[in-house]
């Protein structure tokens, strides 16, 4: 019994130890481009999904190819630094806290 609870402590203890480790991360650094500062202030406003599409509209950009291609890779970008995520192909969203 005395040993089921040696590991149990041992157990909780790791776990408290990685999530204080999680929380004291810095949060991830969002590009200086004023393009990036768009796209967050969009997210910001609407508090939803969008797609490339939608924030090209948003930004009242022309709905092209050249622009929801660039928009999506800014997104990509955005999302593989851990600002936005992608919880299904072409759907971006901010994380929630």
């Amino acid at each position: 019994m005395t040993d089921n609870l040696r590991i149990t402590r041992k157990t909780l203890l790791g776990i408290a130890h990685h999530l204080a480790i999680a929380e004291a991360a810095p949060p991830p650094a969002t590009p200086d481009h004023p393009a990036y500062q768009q796209i967050l202030a969009v997210f910001a406003n609407t508090r939803r999904p969008m797609r490339a599409r939608d924030l090209c509209e948003a930004l009242d950009l022309p709905i092209l190819p050249k622009n929801t291609e660039g928009i999506r890779s800014k997104l990509k970008r955005m999302v593989s630094r851990g600002i936005l995520t992608e919880p299904e192909p072409g759907l971006f969203t901010q994380p929630h806290p």
